[in-house]
């Protein structure tokens, strides 16, 4: 299904890319996961509707309406651009205006990855390469604080990941690669995957 297709379907507005760059290095330009992608990522790894799925540097939110729509999922929204989390909340009034769903478990909420409180019942974790690894280091030491608190599953999905998230999972914590999904352009492109991290105990 084309990309404008599925925006249509979920009655959302998420295609297009940012305009210039975030005034920190340490924060990379926004751009939605293709749909064509989630497709295939979806075809592989599945959700449950008791899962909580946040989504850092969710940019206008497609990512968790496409998981709240197929899935039933609670999504939750991290974004540190102001102009996208008033779209992307302009997009969950559309959204939850067509569903007319009683049950209202999509949040949003505008701050800085690193200063987003780890809620007990979040489990999954996704990341489309938004931060400089430096970022990264102090969500991933976020979640594994808060399971010391609430033991639980976690898993992370990442696409188009660093090499230098990857050594970091991989040398510094617990967490285990689970699952490899590679793309069409993965021959062209070895960064076109997804990776599924488990965290081990």
């Amino acid at each position: 299904m084309e990309e404008q297709n599925y925006d249509a379907l979920l009655n959302i507005i998420t295609v297009g890319y940012q305009m210039g760059f975030n005034q920190s290095m340490h924060y990379h330009h926004y751009e939605p996961t293709p749909y064509c992608a989630l497709e295939r990522l979806f075809d592989h790894y599945q959700l449950k509707s008791s899962d909580r799925v946040v989504d850092f540097g969710c940019g206008k939110g497609r990512l968790n309406f496409y998981i709240h729509h197929f899935f039933h999922a609670t999504v939750v929204g991290i974004e540190m651009n102001e102009e996208f989390y008033q779209e992307s909340v302009e997009n969950r009034n559309r959204y939850l205006k067509m569903t007319k769903k009683s049950i209202d478990n999509i949040y949003f909420h505008c701050c800085l990855a690193q200063e987003y409180q780890i809620d007990p019942l979040d489990n999954r974790f996704y990341f489309f390469n938004p931060f400089s690894i430096q970022i990264f280091m102090k969500v991933i030491n976020n979640i594994l604080l808060s399971v010391e608190k609430f033991k639980r599953e976690i898993e992370l999905i990442l696409y188009y990941a660093s090499e230098d998230y990857l050594y970091f999972l991989e040398n510094q914590t617990s967490f285990e690669l689970k699952e490899e999904v590679k793309l069409s352009d993965y021959e062209h492109n070895p960064y076109e995957k997804f990776l599924i991290y488990r965290l081990a105990y």
